[in-house]
């Protein structure tokens, strides 16, 4: 019984991993369907951020009553600032990206946040680079890699692919979309998810910093809901004034918040938290590919998007630069293991690997079963 045990702690931050990716792919559905509806993307953010925080405050409450740190004046700021990032920032234009382009176009893009990541983190030297070492060669060349996809996604859309049960004139608003909209308007969308997948990756910096000196897994989750529902409140009230564009009906767009508030809000943060705990931001997107492949079969069928062969063939290029990006950082954490095997520890900020003394957690004690090491956070797409 110790060996399943020992097998299941191993395998828990894959398994998680997966489970969110399939959630966040149910994500990207639901918030197209209710953006073709007619809700206000600054209306739903609101609503998904509260909703959130009212899912995760009792939870917080009582199971961290004993462990939850004092709050103090760096954390608190720490916290608006993260509520800054994910919800308004990064959902923000991540809505607007993608109701200009397509959900599966948007999931595909999203990929490259390691990159995004990668690149920060060497901008703010977080990253030590060293053009000599394979692993450093490997992290720049599949940040190359990555960009260059996202470039051929949004010069070259190219034939559509022939799908039956994709049928552009089921949907007229995914026929404007992704078929007769003008290349000026999807350049601007891909920009505008780009900018989305900076908030998100400086949101990973930080909240994996923040969850060091705060670690308290729910009520973090919460309060930077609870931070994220206020702001969004604020820009909310100032773009939609009337009162229709707050209205809910039996139908997606009551579907959005709910979902979006509890799988992908509440849980993902919580779960990416805890994960990013021992594994860091890295490998948390490495599994970013799964959720592209579900968006594109589940938005092909349910919202009848027709996928392009340049979107194909531009995902399968930021998918190859992501795990050339993954690879650099798994030896980046054998060697912090190799080179200071006294240590079991391990802090993970999205980049970088360094060793302190926080604990390092069993399930990752093994990292000769590691596929994808040291990694990234996935709302979930932000999203």
């Amino acid at each position: 019984m110790e060996g399943v045990s020992t097998i299941i702690k191993n395998f828990r931050p894959f398994l998680l991993m997966i489970f969110l990716q399939f959630g966040g792919a149910g994500t990207y559905i639901v918030i197209m369907a209710t953006l073709n509806q007619g809700q206000n993307r600054y209306v739903l953010i609101v609503y998904r951020n509260a909703v959130a925080a009212l899912v995760l405050a009792p939870f917080a409450i009582f199971f961290e009553r004993k462990v939850r740190p004092k709050m103090t004046l760096s954390v608190f700021w720490k916290i608006v600032l993260l509520g800054f990032l994910e919800p308004i920032l990064d959902q923000g234009f991540g809505y607007l990206g993608m109701n200009m382009t397509s959900a599966t176009y948007t999931s595909a893009i999203m990929n490259v946040l390691p990159s995004v990541t990668f690149i920060i983190a060497w901008i703010l030297r977080m990253e030590k680079v060293n053009i000599a070492e394979v692993r450093s060669q490997a992290k720049i060349i599949g940040t190359l890699v990555a960009l260059g996809g996202a470039l051929v996604m949004t010069l070259y859309k190219g034939p559509l692919i022939p799908l039956q049960w994709s049928n552009p004139n089921t949907n007229q608003h995914n026929e404007h979309s992704n078929s007769s909209q003008d290349h000026n308007h999807w350049v601007g969308g891909t920009l505008l998810i780009l900018l989305g997948c900076v908030a998100w990756s400086c949101f990973y910096v930080l909240q994996s910093i923040t969850i060091k000196t705060y670690p308290a897994d729910l009520s973090l989750s919460a309060l930077i809901c609870l931070s994220g529902a206020v702001q969004s409140t604020v820009v909310a009230l100032v773009v939609e004034r009337h009162s229709r564009g707050w209205a809910v009906g039996w139908d997606a767009r009551l579907l959005a918040p709910l979902y979006t508030g509890i799988v992908s809000s509440g849980l993902t943060y919580y779960v990416q938290g805890m994960v990013m705990r021992t594994r860091g931001p890295v490998f948390v997107t490495a599994f970013n590919p799964l959720c592209m492949i579900l968006v594109a079969l589940l938005a092909s069928f349910i919202l009848h998007e027709q996928i392009h062969y340049g979107c194909v063939i531009g995902g399968t290029v930021i998918a190859m630069g992501l795990y050339l990006v993954v690879w650099g950082k798994g030896k980046d954490y054998d060697v912090s293991v190799l080179a200071m095997p006294e240590k079991n520890s391990l802090q993970e900020l999205p980049i970088r690997i360094q060793v302190n003394n926080d604990k390092l957690d069993s399930s990752i004690d093994d990292v000769s079963n590691v596929t994808f090491p040291a990694g990234a956070h996935s709302r979930t797409f932000g999203i």
